[in-house]
Protein backbone atom coordinates (compact mmCIF):
# COMPACT_ATOMS: atom_id res chain seq x y z
CA UNK A 1 0.00 0.00 0.00
CA UNK A 2 1.33 3.40 -0.81
CA UNK A 3 -0.65 6.02 -1.18
CA UNK A 4 -1.11 10.03 -1.27
CA UNK A 5 -4.95 10.95 0.09
CA UNK A 6 -6.57 13.58 0.55
CA UNK A 7 -9.00 11.01 2.80
CA UNK A 8 -7.94 10.47 7.12
CA UNK A 9 -5.49 7.71 7.46
CA UNK A 10 -5.97 4.78 9.31
CA UNK A 11 -2.72 2.62 10.68
CA UNK A 12 -4.46 -0.25 11.45
CA UNK A 13 -4.82 -0.47 7.57
CA UNK A 14 -1.31 0.39 6.90
CA UNK A 15 -0.55 -2.87 9.76
CA UNK A 16 -2.75 -5.17 7.74
CA UNK A 17 -1.14 -4.12 4.54
CA UNK A 18 2.54 -5.72 5.93
CA UNK A 19 1.12 -8.38 7.93
CA UNK A 20 2.00 -11.75 7.23
CA UNK A 21 2.95 -15.39 8.32
CA UNK A 22 7.00 -14.26 8.89
CA UNK A 23 6.59 -10.87 10.63
CA UNK A 24 7.17 -10.74 13.98
CA UNK A 25 6.97 -7.36 14.57
CA UNK A 26 5.51 -4.14 13.06
CA UNK A 27 6.31 -0.55 13.41
CA UNK A 28 4.17 1.80 13.33
CA UNK A 29 4.97 5.59 12.72
CA UNK A 30 2.10 8.07 12.42
CA UNK A 31 2.43 12.00 12.00
CA UNK A 32 -0.14 13.86 13.69
CA UNK A 33 -0.54 17.93 13.12
CA UNK A 34 0.46 19.64 16.54
CA UNK A 35 -0.92 22.86 17.48
CA UNK A 36 2.68 24.77 17.61
CA UNK A 37 5.53 24.77 15.59
CA UNK A 38 8.96 26.88 15.77
CA UNK A 39 7.67 29.06 18.51
CA UNK A 40 3.83 29.80 16.82
CA UNK A 41 0.70 28.59 17.07
CA UNK A 42 -0.75 26.81 14.04
CA UNK A 43 -3.88 26.71 13.36
CA UNK A 44 -4.23 24.00 10.32
CA UNK A 45 -1.53 22.70 7.71
CA UNK A 46 -2.29 22.10 4.10
CA UNK A 47 -0.06 19.66 2.21
CA UNK A 48 0.29 19.20 -1.67
CA UNK A 49 1.86 16.34 -3.50
CA UNK A 50 2.66 15.39 -6.97
CA UNK A 51 0.83 12.38 -6.19
CA UNK A 52 2.37 10.20 -9.16
CA UNK A 53 5.69 10.79 -8.49
CA UNK A 54 5.01 10.56 -4.51
CA UNK A 55 4.16 6.96 -5.33
CA UNK A 56 6.57 5.79 -6.92
CA UNK A 57 9.08 7.25 -4.54
CA UNK A 58 7.38 5.59 -1.59
CA UNK A 59 7.67 2.47 -3.69
CA UNK A 60 11.63 3.52 -4.19
CA UNK A 61 11.77 3.87 -0.57
CA UNK A 62 10.01 0.67 0.00
CA UNK A 63 12.52 -1.48 -2.13
CA UNK A 64 15.71 0.57 -0.34
CA UNK A 65 13.92 -0.76 2.81
CA UNK A 66 14.14 -4.14 1.65
CA UNK A 67 17.47 -4.13 0.58
CA UNK A 68 18.73 -3.03 3.98
CA UNK A 69 16.44 -5.18 6.27
CA UNK A 70 15.25 -8.37 4.50
CA UNK A 71 12.21 -10.22 5.08
CA UNK A 72 10.37 -6.49 5.55
CA UNK A 73 7.23 -5.57 4.28
CA UNK A 74 6.31 -1.58 3.81
CA UNK A 75 3.15 0.92 3.82
CA UNK A 76 3.12 4.81 3.49
CA UNK A 77 0.20 6.97 3.42
CA UNK A 78 0.40 10.53 3.26
CA UNK A 79 -2.69 13.18 3.41
CA UNK A 80 -2.93 16.02 1.43
CA UNK A 81 -5.62 19.00 1.30
CA UNK A 82 -6.31 20.67 4.90
CA UNK A 83 -5.41 18.75 7.89
CA UNK A 84 -6.64 20.04 11.36
CA UNK A 85 -4.45 19.71 14.46
CA UNK A 86 -5.11 16.17 16.03
CA UNK A 87 -5.28 14.62 12.34
CA UNK A 88 -2.81 11.87 11.34
CA UNK A 89 -0.75 13.44 8.23
CA UNK A 90 1.64 10.14 7.34
CA UNK A 91 1.89 6.59 8.04
CA UNK A 92 4.55 4.32 7.86
CA UNK A 93 4.72 0.93 8.87
CA UNK A 94 7.32 -1.89 8.49
CA UNK A 95 6.65 -5.53 9.36
CA UNK A 96 10.04 -7.74 9.83
CA UNK A 97 10.49 -11.26 11.41
CA UNK A 98 12.30 -9.24 14.46
CA UNK A 99 11.80 -5.55 16.41
CA UNK A 100 14.38 -4.63 15.94
CA UNK A 101 14.48 -4.74 12.21
CA UNK A 102 10.78 -3.38 11.83
CA UNK A 103 11.86 -0.60 14.31
CA UNK A 104 14.85 0.49 12.24
CA UNK A 105 13.52 0.25 8.99
CA UNK A 106 10.59 2.59 9.79
CA UNK A 107 12.65 5.08 11.09
CA UNK A 108 14.78 4.91 8.05
CA UNK A 109 11.46 4.87 5.78
CA UNK A 110 9.58 8.02 7.49
CA UNK A 111 13.66 10.16 7.52
CA UNK A 112 13.63 9.17 3.26
CA UNK A 113 10.40 9.88 3.19
CA UNK A 114 10.52 13.51 4.40
CA UNK A 115 13.19 14.14 2.54
CA UNK A 116 13.27 12.46 -1.01
CA UNK A 117 9.50 12.26 -1.55
CA UNK A 118 7.65 15.54 -3.06
CA UNK A 119 5.22 16.29 -0.97
CA UNK A 120 5.00 19.96 0.03
CA UNK A 121 3.65 21.24 3.72
CA UNK A 122 2.06 24.74 4.40
CA UNK A 123 1.95 25.73 8.01
CA UNK A 124 -1.17 28.50 8.64
CA UNK A 125 -0.29 30.15 12.40
CA UNK A 126 -1.93 32.68 14.17
CA UNK A 127 0.93 35.42 12.61
CA UNK A 128 1.02 34.25 8.88
CA UNK A 129 1.45 31.35 6.60
CA UNK A 130 4.51 29.71 6.11
CA UNK A 131 5.69 26.74 3.70
CA UNK A 132 7.93 24.32 5.32
CA UNK A 133 11.01 23.22 3.85
CA UNK A 134 13.12 20.63 6.25
CA UNK A 135 13.63 22.91 9.42
CA UNK A 136 12.75 25.93 7.70
CA UNK A 137 9.76 28.01 7.21
CA UNK A 138 9.67 30.38 4.30
CA UNK A 139 6.54 33.05 4.92
CA UNK A 140 4.02 32.39 2.23
CA UNK A 141 3.00 35.36 0.35
CA UNK A 142 -0.82 36.06 0.50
Amino acid sequence: MFEVTTEPLDARRAESAVTHARAGAISTFTGIVRDTSRGRTVTHLEYEAFAEMATAQMRKIADEIADRWPETRVAMAHRTGRLEIGEASVVVSVSAPHRAAAIAACQWGIDRLKESVPIWKKEHAADGTYWIEGDEAVKASS
